[in-house]
Order: structure tokens, then sequence, then C-alpha cells
């Protein structure tokens, strides 16, 4: 018999120039690590308590609602109407997962498990492209497999039913299409950054803080090489329009007013600065933990509910400015560190605390240290990085912290730790990354 001859584009030289198999297979340890772990953690979200409750918290309710016929809303455990305080795209998975598996049901749980895990396994990905574009291969592979048993990614894989993971990966993939910017002076990759951040923004909608500075930094360096950006920015910010539009849409027809992307800032920002003086947020001031408050809500519906939180904020900021500074200093330091308190009575409601700040502050000493080097090696190339770690826990420093808040950065933060560990190995030459095309074209003769 004659032999087939194989096709060069599907060989397996090809497949493993495509995804190398280190890649390859940290994306798989990622997974394993993270579904063995489902396996014993989704029995806790199977608790009938408080209508389902941990069942996705706000998500699964709303998603509860969607599947029942009742449409978008009804966050909060109780018959409230629509509402806008989570965007779209996750809670209509969550409902599709409910509509295939059975609304809280142990098939829906493990799903939406194995969803997540899949998320944020595939974070590895764009992960190892952007370390090995900004800072080459070895930290490429360090920072894939680090992220593959991060403790953070593992627990909001396996431990929560959230956005976690989806939000991550998608804001991974704009931070790698941005760092390609620099040398797009063409159209398409313009519009795909901005066809990904509008789908991230549906997910959480911080990313489009970030964003304007990622694609000022590309348009500097465009301008460096003389090369046109004007019309690809403007392209970039039409094709967020167009993917959020449906969205804003939506929330003008239903609240008569606009509503842009989630309307709950105020009621976050009260939670994190209102009569709060044990923990970094007044669980009492939520409509899920306090009758009144929920009665409150239903009295006044959804944005009166939430223009009265900003009353309430402002009014008590006004009146404790002094607090109010000094809680946003505590912030900071509980974002990074992890650290608030070591009072008996908050570690007695926060029990992991102790190993939460350890692991936190590690890995932003390993990230601080990281960054360090490649300010050193190329500066140019470590901006980015230093832009979205600076600006996307702003709004948090003000409102309220939580570890998973941090978790959309943790990908940049992993890698810049890699690129720490990497320059202390034994045998390890400080260079600096690939040069640009453009700097390779300058040394040519």
């Amino acid at each position: 018999m004659t032999e087939i001859p194989r096709t060069p584009c599907v060989s397996d030289g090809g497949f493993r120039r495509l995804i190398p198999r280190s890649l390859l297979w940290a994306f798989v340890a990622a997974l394993g690590v993270r579904l063995a772990v489902g396996c014993f953690t989704f029995h806790g979200f199977m608790d009938p308590g408080r209508q389902h409750w941990e069942f996705g918290f706000e998500m699964g309710q709303i998603a509860r609602s969607i599947v029942t016929g009742h449409g978008f809303g009804n966050p909060y455990r109780a018959n409230t109407g629509p509402t806008a305080t989570i965007p779209p795209l996750f809670p209509y998975l969550f409902a599709g997962v409910f509509a295939v598996f059975g609304v809280f049901t142990k098939s829906a749980a493990m799903t939406m498990i194995g969803l997540d895990s899949l998320f944020s396994s595939l974070t590895c990905i764009p992960i190892y492209f952007a370390a090995k574009r900004s800072f080459g291969p070895r930290q490429a592979v360090w920072a894939a497999w680090i992220w593959a048993f991060y403790p953070y990614s593992i627990y909001f894989a396996a431990g929560e039913m959230w956005d976690r993971c989806l939000g991550a990966l998608l804001v991974t993939l704009v931070f790698l299409m941005a760092l390609r910017l620099e040398n797009s002076s063409g159209i398409g990759g313009w519009l795909g950054v901005g066809f990904v951040a509008g789908v991230a923004a549906l997910v959480n909608p911080v990313v489009l803080g970030v964003l304007p500075f990622l694609a000022g930094w590309a348009c500097w360096r465009l301008h460096r090489q003389e090369k046109k950006w004007g019309v690809q920015a403007g392209a970039m910010a039409l094709v967020i329009i167009v993917v959020i539009s449906p969205w804003l849409i939506r929330n003008y027809r239903v609240f008569h007013e606009p509503v842009f992307l989630k309307d709950n800032f105020w009621l976050e920002f009260s939670i994190g600065n209102v009569g709060n003086t044990l923990h970094w947020w007044n669980g009492s001031i939520h409509p899920t933990n306090t009758t009144a408050e929920m009665e409150e809500y239903q009295t006044l519906g959804e944005l009166g509910y939430m223009a009265e939180k900003r009353s309430e904020g402002l009014t008590y900021v006004e009146a404790h400015p002094g607090i109010f500074l000094w809680r946003s200093v505590r912030r900071f330091i509980y974002v990074w560190t992890g650290f608030w308190s070591l009072n008996r009575e908050y570690l007695r409601e926060e029990p992991l605390d102790p190993l939460n700040i350890f692991f936190c502050s590690t890995f932003t000493f390993l990230a601080l240290a990281g960054m360090r080097w490649a300010m050193r090696q190329a500066p140019q190339t470590t901006w980015p990085y230093v832009l979205m770690l600076f600006l996307f826990p702003l709004v948090y420093y003000i409102t309220h912290p939580e570890i998973e808040y941090r978790h959309p950065i943790d990908p940049e933060i992993v890698i810049l730790a890699s690129c720490a560990i990497v320059s202390w190995l034994p045998g390890f030459r400080s260079a600096s990354p690939a040069a640009r095309p453009e700097q390779l074209a300058s040394r040519r003769p």
C-alpha cells in the first residue's frame, strides 16, 4: 500500500510551534488540579438554605429568574424585579446551564465548576504568550506553570460560582492583544481588541477603566514609529460601543433612564464606608442581610435604592473625611497584602486571613521584584504591566476590597513574579527581551 503523506499544516511540529508542549502540559495540569479540587467542593453549593443562596449568590438567583420566565432580575432572594447590579454575560451563561441541567441541581453545580475550571486553565495560554512577547520564553514557561498551581486561581475555579475565572481570562486576552497594538498600524488588531474588550466589559466593566491607557501606550509607541493610530483607536472604541450597546439599550428600556453596564456602585461604596468599624465591608446595610434594607429596596425600586445609598455614602464621607482617607489606605494595603486586622473578632469571621496574608504578600513581593528587574531590562515593555497593576484596583480603594477583585490582574502579577524567579535562577544571564521589529530594522545595514 502507498503511504499517504502527512499534511504539513497539521504536523506535530507545526502544532508544537503553535502550542508548545510545555504550555499544553501546563494547561492539562491546571485543568486536572481544578477539577480534582472541585470534586470536594461542589457539595458546599448544594445547601438549600436561604433559597440556595450559596449556589452562585446573585448570579444563581438571576439565572433562576431567567429560566423561570421572570427575566434578568431578582438578585437578592426576593421578587424585586429587573436588575442591572450584575453585567449580563455570566448570568446568562449560568442560566444556560440551569436550562440544560436543572435549577440548583448537582449536575448544574458540577458543570459550573467545570466551566470555571476550564476558563481558569485556558488563562495559561494568554499568560504564556504575553510573557513570551514581553520578557522571553523562559519566563513564559514559568508563568504558565505558576498559574497552573496558583492558589487563588484554583480557589476561584473550584470554590466559587462567580465570574472571576471568565473575567480573568477575558481581561488577560485584552491585555495580550493590546501588547500587540504597538506594532499594528492596520485596523484588524484594533477591531479585535475592541470586540474582546466589549465582551470583557459585559463580565467586568472595570476593564474599560484600564483599556484607554493601554491603547494610549500603543498609540504613543506607533507615534514614535511615525505610524498612524487615530483611525485605529477610533474604530476600537466604536466596536466596544457596538458590543455593549444591546445591554445599554435594555437598561434604558427597563429603567427609563441611562444605566451604564451596572448600577450598584453606590451600594458598594456605602457598604465599604458607612458605619464600618471592624470589617472591610458592612454587611448590615446590604439587602441580603437585613430585612429593613430589603424592604427599602423593594419600596424604592433598584434605582431609587441606589440613589438613597449614594446620598447615605456621600453624607457619611462628608462628615468623616479622615475616616474615609484612612480606610482607603487600609484598603490599598489589603489589596496588596491581604492584611486588614488581627482583631480576634475579625479573625473569627475571616479565619483564613493569615494564610491569605502569606500568599498575597508573597506574590506582591515577587511581582514588585520582577517589575524592578523588567524596568531595568526593558522599560517600554514593562509599562503596560505597571498600568494594569496601578489602574485596575483604583475603584476598590474607595469602595471595599475583596481578594477576588484583584483576580483579573493576577495573570500580570504571575508574569512579573516569573521574571523575578527566573532572574534568580543559577546561571541566568540578564538580557533584554527579544528586540522589537522596529529595533531590528534600525540595526540592519
